[in-house]
């Protein structure tokens, strides 16, 4: 059992920079993908950024490519997204998931393949 729970969530400027982050309480992160996820209102939850167990390999939304950075601390336990050039339309909320690595060239972005997500953190970018 993987319990995530994300903070950093705040209300910023566009254009503010913001850096949202993950701690997992378990007794290693380093067998697990970690991904980011986020759920505009009145809209589905989608994929934003994701990295692999090692932090090798890292894989962006298009939109918030070369905006975004996603790393991990795995003695730490903790996943961050640094957040940068903000746009009103990242405005979410922010999952933080969990998932074990098998096909995750194929698979990065599906959702149904994670098995442990956060609570969420509420991201308001004002104009």
């Amino acid at each position: 059992q993987v319990q995530l729970v994300e903070s950093g969530g705040k209300l910023v400027q566009a254009g503010g920079s913001l850096r949202l982050s993950c701690a997992a309480s378990v007794r290693t992160l380093r067998y697990y993908v970690m991904a980011w996820f986020r759920q505009a209102p009145g809209k589905e939850r989608v994929f934003v950024a994701a990295i692999s167990e090692t932090g090798t390999k890292t894989y962006y939304e298009d939109s918030v490519n070369g905006r975004f950075t996603i790393s991990r601390d795995n003695a730490k336990n903790t996943v961050s997204l640094q957040m940068n050039s903000l746009k009103p339309e990242d405005t979410a909320v922010y999952y933080c998931a969990s998932r074990y690595p098998s096909n995750l060239d194929s698979y990065y972005r599906a959702q149904e393949t994670y098995s442990y997500w956060g609570q969420g953190t509420q991201v308001t970018v004002s104009s």
